[in-house]
């Protein structure tokens, strides 16, 4: 039997920093943190990118579980998983106060 190296903590870090690892991500992760739903239509209007290539980012933000989107036909609401927002920061809080050593200065 082999010891796990990888938390479970380290998984979903890493899967909330890969969804968030572009930057139309970021620009629709901080709008919807700034309001309750948005609707992915008034995305559109707001953002350079064709509605196809918007809804590619929004399904890698709802399957890390930091947005989730309700049908109210013709459209689609998206708003924050607040819950998973909040684990994604405070994952994020404590892997950033990890101590770092001093730099190597040579190889």
């Amino acid at each position: 039997m082999t010891n796990k190296v990888i938390t479970e903590e380290q998984e979903k870090a890493a899967r909330y920093a890969k969804a968030m690892g572009h930057p139309i991500r970021m620009y629709v992760l901080e709008l919807l943190s700034k309001q309750s739903c948005c609707y992915s239509g008034d995305l559109t209007e707001e953002l350079p990118i064709v509605k196809s290539t918007l809804s590619q980012h929004l399904k890698e933000l709802k399957d890390a579980g930091l947005i989730q989107g309700e049908i109210e036909a013709p459209r689609i609401k998206y708003c924050l998983n607040r819950e998973n927002w909040k684990e994604a920061q405070e994952l994020f809080r404590k892997f950033l106060k990890m101590d770092v050593e001093e730099p190597i200065t040579h190889c």
